[in-house]
């Protein structure tokens, strides 16, 4: 019997209650993810209290009511297969393939996108975002290990029959019902679960693990386990000093660009990945080192050209960290991005950064005007310019943050380079350039304001 289409909910709902659920699951699986989340939570509600200001204009701009249901996580796997399931589940919660990431080049033998929502009202509903990896093989030096390692992943299906049937019943009759969508939840929750039990003997996974541990979370278990969420934080560097207080011990360095009065891009953090027991094929026991828990804090998001002088910077200061305690480490990044423009006017002046213009309420009683130059709009009180946050990720900065947690392994990088084709290929569909998601964003919201006040 075929479902009416007014029965069906939207995206928005099921990526919202998936989220959710996935939150509840990670936290029974992994504690110290809950206590992560109440410091975050606390970190926030005395930011916000101490900065009336910066309370003021969140709340004006519908930033409060996502910050709280702020996630993104991340996953890894080990197929083409795989990677085009994963897509067209993504695809039922309105989450879409946006930006291609190579780690390759900073040891990392994935390459990667992020699912997520793209337009401005599923963004303002729930931001949950996917950065999911896809192993390359390829880079595997040994070719018995690779062999190997690629009979072992075409054995396995990630994913339960309960969730193909409801991606396939979805994709057949254009959205879910209420309990459909309860139902492929609940299926879809099962490939992101860990699972204690490997599916290799131990001799395996050392062998794989040797040459790179994320080779070897990648192909010695069921599924590909989520492994670690991240709430959104106001003020990182003060959760970050927190985490050994709660119990938490955090990696070195805060990832991205330093603390700056407008927040630009993104910043992130973790706590190390936990040492969990698990027991390999044969019964034998042992260890794996994989999952933890992030923070970020997001800032605006910038054009072509301040993503260069961004890049330049922080090439600028690459020589000049290694080693450094997170405090000299920021003392150094915020010396040397002295030269990137520190207010809102300047990035948006100089095109560094994404606005969106809206209509005062002095706008919108105000009718025709005659000017259409947007400065002098904002000037005069009758539009309001507001940055697009930053919804994506940084490449530098998620290899640190894999890096950190996986304990060394590999060192240098690999011989491949990004292979954006290939990638695409596996996923079976094209990813969206960030940049262009942007500006087109930027774009609507400037015409729009235009059209009302000049026609």
């Amino acid at each position: 019997m075929k479902v009416p289409a007014s029965r069906f909910l939207c995206s928005d709902d099921i990526r919202e209650r998936f989220a959710r659920a996935m939150s509840a699951m990670y936290q029974a699986e992994v504690p110290q993810y809950g206590t992560l989340l109440e410091l975050v939570e606390r970190v926030n509600r005395e930011t916000l209290e101490a900065d009336s200001t910066l309370a003021e204009r969140l709340a004006a701009h519908g930033e409060l009511e996502r910050l709280g249901a702020e996630r993104h996580g991340a996953i890894r796997v080990g197929t083409a297969r795989e990677l085009a399931v994963l897509r067209r589940l993504f695809a039922v919660m309105g989450m879409h393939p946006v930006g291609y990431y190579d780690l390759s080049a900073a040891g990392v033998p994935v390459h990667a996108t992020a699912f997520r929502p793209i337009d401005d009202a599923a963004l303002a509903r729930n931001p949950f975002r996917i950065f999911t990896s896809l192993l390359r093989l390829e880079l595997i030096e040994s070719q018995a290990l690779r062999e190997r390692a690629a009979a072992i992943l075409a054995r396995r299906d990630i994913f339960t029959d309960g969730c193909r049937a409801s991606i396939e019943l979805h994709e057949a009759q254009g959205g879910l019902d209420e309990e459909q969508a309860e139902r492929f939840i609940a299926e879809a929750l099962e490939t992101f679960r860990w699972h204690r039990d490997a599916t290799v003997d131990l001799e395996t996974y050392e062998a794989l693990h040797a040459e790179h541990r994320l080779i070897a979370d990648v192909v010695c278990f069921r599924g590909p386990h989520i492994n670690h969420l991240t709430p959104r934080t106001l003020n990182i560097d003060e959760a970050q000093r927190r985490m050994p207080d709660a119990g938490m011990n955090p990696k070195a360095v805060i990832e991205g660009p330093p603390r700056r009065a407008c927040p630009i891009l993104l910043r992130q953090t973790s706590f190390k990945a936990l040492e969990e027991e698990i027991r390999f094929a044969g019964e034998r026991q042992g260890t794996h080192t994989a999952r933890f828990g992030e923070v970020e804090q997001r800032g605006m998001a910038l054009t072509a050209r301040g993503r260069e002088l961004y890049d330049s910077l922080l090439g600028d200061a690459r020589g000049r960290t290694v080693d450094l305690d997170n405090a000299a480490h920021q003392r150094v990044l915020e010396e040397i991005f002295a030269d990137f423009p520190d207010d809102e006017k300047t990035l948006r002046r100089e095109g560094l950064a994404f606005f969106h213009y809206r209509l005062t309420e002095v706008g919108e009683a105000a009718g025709r005007v005659e000017s259409g130059n947007l400065e002098e709009l904002i000037e005069r009180g009758l539009v309001t310019a507001w940055p697009l946050t930053y919804e994506d990720f940084l490449p530098v900065s998620a290899a640190g943050i894999f890096q950190s947690n996986l304990g060394g392994g590999h060192s240098g990088t690999y011989a491949g380079s990004a292979n954006r084709e290939a990638f695409e290929q596996a996923l079976g569909a094209p990813v969206a350039d960030e940049l262009a998601l942007y500006a087109e964003r930027e774009r609507v919201s400037r015409e729009t304001v235009l059209k009302a006040l000049v026609g």
